[in-house]
């Protein structure tokens, strides 16, 4: 199949879920094509086994093939979404509450994957498998950041306080990277590729990832800025954000330094008071507009093929256990994360208490944490880990994702920002 046919396809199916959703579910369109999806590979995979003559999962599988959704979205689309999120967030409220996000993005991330390793390292072998500690790590580096596709695309829909906003979408996009980095480095420890290596490379190895990354980006967005602020011509605007988020990751990743944290801080660039110099109101109104249409079709064809890489999972007994113990884990970890980093911060009484619950439910996992999954190099493990990592993106997405609004209402009840 060529590259427009593919295209073509996803689109059309894209398009299909999404009517479909209009007319029958209502709930928000990520999450509706995400459900079809898996409804229809769900079905594909009983017709299968019901008519065994016919290989009905080759063709939806030499499609997820052809997309490699792991080299899709992390060397990919995943400059264009972190870039187009990171336009949204509010700079001002962001620098407001920068030591809460730096606190929820590192030593959050880091705590998340401690706890959840610990607490899989030990309740594996009473499900009937042991798991190594140093891949139980591997689990908890892909399920500990949060996904900024998919909790961006939350934040759209509810009304919270704009602080709060700040917090959630800056640990989103910030965390991302981190936990990228962290996967590389345990993947790299659990399959032995990485031996003789210490725990001063491995420190170094993050700064150079994490703080070249942020440098990187910090000088081509005001690269950018400086270049545009001397036309007025929104097509070129356009143009050079385009630019601007694909090049910064492209050159972050060949100087071996983090592409998602690179392209999320020059992405910022476009929210600070200095952008607003910058564009005028029309230039500004055409930008937002385009990236909007870019960041919802890509969020749309991403959670429609995270619901088809369910025909590449085979499921067994002991996954399946596996994955209803680690969702309320993962749950119970994230809630000790955030209330650990964020203890020094500056919230109190009631609000640290509404605030933590916010951070805990609200903590979806997505396309990220299912293309880390995907990368795992073949074998027993990654048959084990794939089915469990898959679930719990599956549960936040769905389940967190849509009882979200009415847990922001439950606490902030006053907010009048909410959408029905």
């Amino acid at each position: 199949m060529d590259t427009i046919s593919l295209l073509a396809l996803l689109l059309t199916l894209a398009a299909g879920f999404s009517i479909l959703n209009h007319h029958t579910l209502r709930v928000p369109v990520t999450i509706g094509v995400l459900i079809f999806s898996l409804l229809t590979s769900i079905l594909v995979m009983v017709l299968n086994s019901l008519v065994p003559a016919y290989n009905l999962q080759a063709l939806p599988r030499s499609v997820l093939g052809a997309i490699n959704l792991p080299v899709a979205l992390l060397n990919g689309a995943l400059s264009l979404l972190l870039f187009a999120g990171a336009m949204q967030v509010n700079v001002a409220y962001l620098r407001k509450k920068l030591m809460s996000v730096a606190a929820l993005s590192l030593m959050g991330t880091v705590l998340a994957v401690a706890f959840l390793a610990i607490a899989a390292w030990c309740v594996f072998p009473l499900l009937g498998h042991a798991v190594p500690f140093t891949w139980c790590i591997v689990l908890g580096a892909i399920l500990a950041p949060t996904d900024p596709v998919s909790v961006v695309g939350m934040l759209k829909r509810l009304g919270l306080p704009s602080p709060l906003q700040a917090v959630f979408a800056g640990e989103s996009l910030f965390n991302d990277g981190v936990g990228v980095v962290i996967f590389g480095v345990t993947v790299g420890l659990a399959t032995g590729s990485t031996q003789g290596v210490t725990t001063l490379d491995i420190a170094f190895s993050f700064c150079r990832e994490a703080l070249g990354g942020g440098l990187l980006g910090a000088l081509t967005g005001w690269i950018a800025l400086s270049v545009l602020k001397r036309q007025r011509d929104p097509h070129i605007d356009l143009l050079t954000s385009l630019a601007l988020a694909t090049g910064t990751f492209s050159i972050a990743n060949q100087l071996g330094m983090s592409g998602a944290i690179a392209v999320v801080v020059a992405g910022l660039y476009f929210g600070t008071g200095h952008s607003h110099s910058v564009f005028d109101d029309a230039s500004r109104r055409e930008l937002n507009i385009a990236w909007t249409l870019i960041d919802e079709v890509l969020n749309v064809l991403l959670f429609m093929l995270i619901g088809f890489e369910l025909l590449e999972i085979k499921p067994h007994l002991f996954t399946a256990l596996a994955t209803l113990t680690i969702i309320p884990l993962s749950i119970a970890v994230r809630a000790l994360s955030v209330l650990f980093s964020t203890l020094p911060a500056h919230l109190q009484n009631w609000e640290r208490g509404r605030t933590l619950t916010i951070l805990t439910w609200g903590g979806l996992r997505g396309g990220i944490s299912v293309s880390l999954a995907l990368g795992l190099p073949p074998g027993e493990l990654r048959a084990l880990l794939l089915p469990i990592c898959y679930g719990v993106v599956v549960f936040t997405i769905i389940v967190q994702g849509l009882t979200m609004e009415r847990v922001v209402r439950r606490l902030y009840p006053s907010s009048t920002q909410l959408r029905p």
